[in-house]
């Protein structure tokens, strides 16, 4: 078994809510100096930035997953990792579809950066990525799986924008494996409390939306191999 230091849930210019400086290359670059062995990108609802991300990745060495933090028809938030580039870019299609033609205003918002492999600008993306899409909460885990992906519900004990914080519980016939949490001393009890959780993994990871945020090599993953099938199946009990 080999263990990586992990940070899985960190936002790009891309996210209105992310900051400026936060490039693809500069998201890999502060990997690298803080010590990760392993990122995701995962904006909101698109994987736009995530070619830039790969080709920075390539540049540094940097073992990565491309994702997307989804947000569904309830408002809640689910990370979405990807075994390849093509599958995120292909789910990213299908995500954009669902969202609503509700524009950006970067004045409120934020700006919504698309960058390309040699760290510039390439364009905008119009539609609020904060949005919610039309996208159920229990469709989401077959509907990742479809594109080689498994999905992680972001921070489920936030209070807005997450599955216990907008539902209240976790619905019958769940599949998803693995949960995302902020305080890791909260897990026991919610184990405890919700009887799916004791079948499930869990992470824990910034949710950086700028570069000063993302988290030091403190987390870890036990994997077969560094390859990105192991990597997902470790992360989703597979």
């Amino acid at each position: 078994m080999t263990r990586l230091s992990y940070d899985l849930h960190i936002h790009s210019c891309l996210s209105p809510c992310g900051d400026d400086e936060s490039t693809p290359a500069n998201i890999v670059g502060m990997a690298k100096v803080i010590g990760l062995d392993l990122i995701a990108l995962t904006d909101h609802s698109s994987c736009k930035n995530c070619p830039a991300f790969a080709a920075a990745a390539d540049a540094y060495g940097m073992r990565v997953l491309f994702g997307m933090e989804l947000t569904t028809a309830e408002e809640v938030h689910v990370l979405c990792y990807f075994a390849t580039l093509d599958d995120a870019m292909a789910f990213d299609a299908y995500v954009y579809g669902h969202l609503p033609d509700i524009p950006n205003v970067p004045a409120f918002f934020g700006n919504q950066y698309i960058y390309g492999s040699d760290d510039t600008i390439t364009g905008t993306e119009l539609k609020l990525l904060i949005s919610a899409t039309d996208i159920p909460f229990d469709a989401v885990y077959d509907l990742v799986c479809s594109y080689h992906g498994i999905m992680v519900p972001a921070h489920i004990t936030k209070a807005t924008t997450s599955l216990l914080g907008n539902l209240g519980f976790i619905p019958d016939g769940s599949k998803f494996t693995c949960i995302e949490l902020k305080n890791k001393a909260e897990w026991s009890v919610l184990q405890n409390t919700y009887p799916h959780l004791k079948h499930c993994n869990m992470i824990t990871s910034s949710d950086a939306h700028d570069l000063n945020s993302l988290n030091e090599p403190v987390n870890f993953l036990e994997v077969k191999d560094k390859s990105t099938i192991s990597i997902l199946e470790s992360i989703a009990l597979a």
